[in-house]
């Protein structure tokens, strides 16, 4: 795993309790440490701080999910709604605020890597089509009119949650505990987060959806029939 954090204190506890815990971990001080150290070692898992001199935990995100679906945990100092709303759109796994515990961070931190990329996914199917839509579950490609369309990880893996239940609607908590497993500790509003992303990815409307309505006061169905 590897722990990026400007504050060396947080960045020795954090390995001690990791490490403890029969992680290997490296340590980065700053944005561009954290980059290089990702593409070097290529982690299971990154605890990333937001606020790092020089490139930013954020900008960090944005690049590391241009290359890579490692599982990442964002740090933060600041409670700002803003901050946890753009880490979880640019594609960050779960989001913990300063300070924490860290023993409940190791035990988040176990759920995140047992969530497994796809794997709570049914094998029903491998591709998955609907009106303009098609969905191919073994490929991790999604189209939109033939076109393509760029999901994260997540998104993907939400997006055919719904998908191999047309009409069903999924709690916020059933669509947690699918996709990012039954030990989720984070904030339910998640879901809606990537949701947000996955309406504007395949140009669906949350006034007007042809694809994934909203459910007031329930959660989520997908529309399209096969």
């Amino acid at each position: 795993m590897l722990v990026a954090d400007d504050e060396a204190r947080i960045r020795e506890l954090l390995a001690g309790y990791f490490e403890a815990e029969g992680f290997d971990v490296t340590l980065a001080r700053d944005g561009n440490e954290a980059l290089s150290a990702a593409r070097e070692c290529r982690p299971d898992v990154v605890l990333l701080d937001v606020m790092m001199p020089g490139i930013d935990g954020i900008e960090v995100l944005r690049r590391l999910r241009a290359e890579s679906d490692v599982y990442v945990i964002m740090l933060t100092a600041r409670s700002d709604e803003v901050d946890k709303v753009v880490g979880l759109s640019v594609g960050a796994d779960d989001y913990v605020t300063k300070p924490f515990s860290p023993r409940e961070l190791v035990a988040r931190t176990r759920a995140v890597l047992r969530r497994g990329r796809g794997t709570e996914q049914p094998a029903a199917s491998d591709v998955l089509e609907f009106d303009g839509l098609t969905i191919d579950v073994t490929r991790h490609e999604v189209t939109r009119d033939g076109a393509p369309v760029e999901l994260s990880a997540l998104e993907f893996d939400l997006l055919v949650a719904l998908a191999r239940a047309p009409g069903r609607v999924f709690t916020r908590t059933q669509l947690l505990q699918q996709v990012w497993g039954w030990n989720f500790f984070g904030d339910e509003r998640v879901v809606d987060v990537h949701i947000r992303s996955i309406r504007r990815a395949l140009g669906d409307s949350a006034d007007a959806p042809q694809l994934i309505g909203t459910v007031r006061g329930v959660g989520y169905k997908f529309l399209a029939s096969a």
